[in-house]
């Protein structure tokens, strides 16, 4: 009897505590399930601004890449009527909407009545969302810049986006990215805008993307030697112009790749540099441009501002990779490309085309 009682107490402690620990892990299951679904309403949760916030997916060499477009409300187009697209290109760590709501290009969008294309790096493809934009020997960057346009296509044949007038703007890997799509696909864009990232050509692998981000390579500058860097598929007096935006206190990715961007890009269109010019708004960060022309046109500009880090410059407070008292970039992406829009437009006009 007594080994029964016993068998029974051991039972019956067995149970309660099998029932405690199935309590403990059920609760556990659903705290974590809430977190997954909190992060993932978050994540498809539409950034800030007046317009519908429209998903896709897009199959190309590199596989599957999604993207959000932002469609400014109250859009009434006239027949046969088609916007511009601005391309945007997150950096690590960030999504698509990270990103949108950083830089508040949606707001601008909705002012200047322009479409906003958001590529999302797939965590598969990379672990911490950079683009791959220096796997040039596997031949993975040159796939997923591939990918990327069969996305930027699908949504110019879903919207009406003019593809007279697309630009590209990226962040730290996604500016990386952007440089390279421009350079494998020139005519496809109207201007391209480098913010925080690696110079072309300075990378062509995952080991020498880290000694570059440090500013450790520096691209060949002779103009035959940079379009075996860059891996251009025309002649390089179609490149698009460039704008380069860089802080001069980024410890991520150093500071001189900035002006090896501008030279680099300057040495392919055959441009040459100005006198340097300092600016400053109220209390923003001060900021030095530097004009490169060719014929009196710019086609690269250089703009370095003091204290900035590896953020978006001018973006929104309290989001990541963000410093709001930088000058806008957004603004100056945005006017940047606009610049290039209508003077290729004045041109298909037969116009002349003011510098």
């Amino acid at each position: 009897m007594a080994r029964r009682s016993t068998a029974s107490l051991f039972a019956r402690a067995y149970e309660r505590n099998l029932k405690a620990l199935t309590k403990i892990t059920l609760g556990n299951s659903k705290r974590v399930a809430g977190q997954v679904q909190r992060a993932a309403a978050k994540r498809l949760k539409p950034p800030p601004g007046k317009g519908d916030w429209l998903g896709g997916m897009a199959l190309g060499p590199g596989g599957a890449r999604g993207y959000h477009l932002f469609r400014p409300a109250g859009l009434q187009l006239q027949p046969g009527e088609k916007l511009p697209l601005m391309v945007m290109l997150h950096g690590c760590g960030q999504t698509g909407r990270d990103f949108a709501a950083s830089t508040r290009m949606n707001a601008l969008a909705v002012r200047q009545r322009f479409l906003v294309l958001y590529l999302e790096q797939d965590r598969l493809a990379h672990p911490q969302g950079c683009w791959n934009w220096y796997e040039r020997r596997s031949g993975k960057a040159d796939a997923e810049a591939a990918t990327l346009m069969a996305a930027i296509d699908q949504a110019s044949m879903l919207y009406p986006v003019d593809r007279e007038r697309i630009a590209l703007a990226g962040l730290s890997a996604g500016a990386s990215m952007a440089a390279l799509l421009a350079t494998r696909y020139p005519a496809r864009f109207r201007a391209v805008a480098m913010h925080s990232g690696v110079a072309p050509g300075a990378a062509k692998s995952s080991a020498t993307a880290l000694g570059a981000m440090r500013g450790q390579h520096t691209p060949p500058m002779p103009t035959t030697a940079v379009g075996k860097a860059m891996g251009a598929a025309a002649v390089f007096a179609t490149l698009p112009p460039m704008l380069v935006i860089h802080g001069e206190a980024d410890a991520v990715v150093a500071p001189s790749n900035a002006v090896n961007s501008a030279a680099v890009w300057a040495t392919a269109v055959g441009a040459k540099p100005g006198l340097a010019r300092t600016l400053q708004r109220g209390k923003r960060h001060a900021m030095r441009l530097t004009d490169f022309r060719r014929k009196g046109r710019t086609l690269v500009m250089l703009c370095e501002i003091a204290g900035l880090g590896h953020a978006w410059s001018g973006g929104a407070a309290a989001t990541l990779f963000s410093d709001p008292a930088g000058p806008d970039a957004t603004r100056m992406v945005w006017a940047f490309a606009a610049a290039q829009f209508k003077r290729a437009a004045k041109i298909k006009a037969g116009l002349p085309a003011s510098a």
